[in-house]
């Protein structure tokens, strides 16, 4: 792995942990090569990766801040991803590649949330959501609507990791047990039913700027 990759995930694992934020600053180039110990070279890099990700925006004369996750910036992600989603799985029911093989990485992803659920490894929780989901809009056939999605997944997998401290990581598996199910059935209607409950009806259930208040004054932190 590269240095700038590295610098990555240590940003990605400190959302998790929770000694990042959602909207908390995290200083300069040259303040992070500080602190890493590493050269700028790497870091701007990696703050270039994560600006194209949706992760981290930066502000004129004040430096690198993580995008603040509010419940508006939920909603519109919500609908981009509902429509990707939805039209993904259209597609993989009508070439009939919603059962069998083409759904073993899905079951494989599952297997992967249940073993982070049972850890309690809410990062591992929302990296195993995140691919369940990539799957799902591979298994389209359509390399746009892929595209499209990886431009917005790795601010799926921070919501994800949110949205695991208000409800119970069973639960979370669970959903997914039963989204699979739906899908192997074949049946549209439903399918889109469960795909909406599970995406836009769940996530609405979530106060996501309440949840980054807790993790803030849990910290103890502004």
């Amino acid at each position: 792995m590269s240095a700038s990759s590295r610098i990555v995930e240590q940003v990605r694992a400190a959302l998790f942990r929770g000694e990042l934020k959602p909207g908390d600053m995290i200083g300069s180039e040259t303040d992070l090569a500080r602190k890493l110990g590493v050269s700028r070279v790497p870091v701007r890099e990696a703050l270039r990766l994560l600006e194209s990700q949706g992760i981290v925006v930066n502000e004129p004369y004040r430096g690198i801040r993580l995008r603040p996750v509010t419940n508006q910036r939920v909603d519109e992600l919500i609908e981009a991803r509902v429509a990707l989603e939805a039209s993904a799985v259209e597609r993989a029911v009508g070439a009939k590649r919603n059962k069998g093989v083409h759904l073993e990485p899905l079951r494989a992803a599952i297997r992967e949330m249940d073993l982070m659920a049972r850890r309690k490894n809410a990062y591992g929780l929302a990296a195993a959501d995140t691919e369940f989901h990539r799957v799902l809009c591979r298994l389209g056939g359509n390399s746009v609507t892929t595209e499209l999605w990886e431009t917005l997944a790795r601010q799926f997998t921070i919501i994800f990791g949110l949205a695991t401290l208000s409800k119970p990581m069973p639960a979370i598996v669970d959903e997914h047990r039963d989204l699979l199910a739906v899908i192997e059935s074949g049946r549209m209607a439903a399918i889109r039913r469960t795909l909406d409950e599970h995406i836009t009806v769940m996530n609405h259930a979530v106060d996501y700027e309440a949840v980054i208040a807790r993790r803030r004054a849990q910290r103890g932190g502004p």
